[in-house]
């Protein structure tokens, strides 16, 4: 899709790949080995002046989202957008060139490539691992080269926090933060977290491909305070909470997060009708829906694509999501509503547990818990166990 759609001038593929790009009826494929290229350069000479001088507005990448509910969506960024973005992560985070980070996110995610961007910007070093099959050699990669940062989706630290043996219990001296975005974690993994690492670091983080990468954070200082939150916008952007008719709401009210500044998208690749209904007057419209405290600290309530409607009644899965992952042996608990005749839906809740030594008794304990936190309506009425987070490419969790 992603190859037709773009029609680039070059791929550039790993041997093992290479047959599943010729099975594309590409009129321009030609094949060089990137590798000979490398060895016939003189690599130790100085690099050739580049002319600097374009126009900032031009398109410098399209990401691809991940597409886990729909055909991916190729999202435009300019030279200024990853310019602001980096520049604004590199001044909340503090990085220094003496950081290093063990990377195991993808770079076609903008997750991953946002580390690229922001530790080259200060001069700090990368740990490539770019896969996250293995825990053990997460863990070993973190010690090995004395990485000072860490940065995952929820289901990385789910993973590490509820699936490893060693994790919580190895020491790693030299690992000083912890960075966490690519969706919610649950409040429970990060008390969990940092109950077990009281020294290093927790940042939570929100954002989007639409806006390079990020949008706000929440600092470590202001994690017990305002667990669960998103946090403030990031430096040089700034949120709103609009309601259905464009109006700011009132603090602790719900409204969609629009976003503005210099890190917002030019727009969908070849979907202008897409992009008007998402970037109106500048502003990216998020699709989520969020309150806000006093203080200004933003609370995601849900997606406004995933807003389950029980028989009248507009239910958050993220609510329940939360209730149920701190019941004991959880590692993941993904809610739906699926159809139902009297109802129009119903909530379905998937679960992954560590182990099930009887299955109807797991679930009258789960559905027990759940009726001591939540109303009757947002009690799941079906419940599946299943053995694996299921994630895509970019680690990030997909609906089932």
């Amino acid at each position: 899709f992603i190859i037709n759609e773009t029609e680039p001038d070059i791929c550039i593929v790993q041997e093992k790949f290479k047959k599943n790009l010729e099975e594309f009826p590409l009129s321009f494929y030609t094949e060089t080995n990137l590798e000979d290229i490398i060895k016939n350069q003189k690599l130790d000479q100085t690099p050739a002046d580049i002319d600097t001088n374009f126009d900032d507005n031009q398109t410098a990448e399209i990401i691809y989202t991940s597409g886990s509910t729909a055909f991916p969506k190729g999202v435009m960024l300019s030279h200024k957008n990853l310019i602001a973005n980096t520049k604004s992560i590199v001044q909340y985070l503090k990085l220094t060139k003496d950081d290093k980070v063990l990377v195991v996110l993808p770079f076609y995610y903008c997750y991953g490539l946002s580390l690229v961007h922001t530790h080259l910007k200060v001069g700090a070093a990368i740990a490539f691992n770019n896969t996250f099959m293995f825990i053990g050699t997460v863990i070993n990669n973190l010690k090995k080269y004395k990485c000072t940062g860490f940065s995952g989706v929820p289901s990385h630290f789910q993973i590490l926090l509820r699936k490893s043996d060693t994790f919580k219990k190895t020491e790693f001296p030299d690992l000083k933060y912890v960075t966490q975005a690519g969706g919610k974690l649950h409040s429970a993994f990060i008390s969990e977290f940092t109950e077990s690492f009281p020294k290093i670091k927790f940042w939570v983080m929100y954002g989007q491909t639409e806006a390079t990468a990020r949008l706000s954070y929440l600092s470590p200082e202001y994690l017990k305070k305002k667990l669960g939150s998103l946090g403030k916008a990031i430096p040089d952007v700034t949120l709103e909470l609009l309601s259905e008719s464009g109006q700011e709401v009132a603090v602790g009210d719900i409204g969609e997060i629009v976003a503005s500044g210099n890190n917002i998208m030019k727009g969908y690749y070849k979907d202008p009708d897409l992009t008007k209904k998402t970037l109106k007057n500048n502003k990216l419209y998020t699709g989520d829906l969020a309150k806000k405290d006093e203080d200004g600290f933003f609370y995601i309530t849900a997606r406004k694509k995933e807003i389950i409607k029980v028989g009248g009644e507009r239910v958050s899965p993220k609510e329940i999501e939360e209730v149920i992952v701190n019941f004991k042996n959880v590692v993941d608990c993904t809610i739906e509503g699926v159809f139902d005749e009297i109802l129009g839906e119903k909530i379905k809740a998937t679960i992954v547990v560590n182990s099930i030594n009887n299955e109807k008794r797991l679930k009258n304990e789960i559905l027990d818990h759940c009726k001591q936190f939540l109303t009757t309506i947002k009690v799941p009425q079906e419940i599946v166990f299943e053995q694996k987070v299921k994630v895509n490419s970019a680690g990030k969790k997909v609906k089932h």
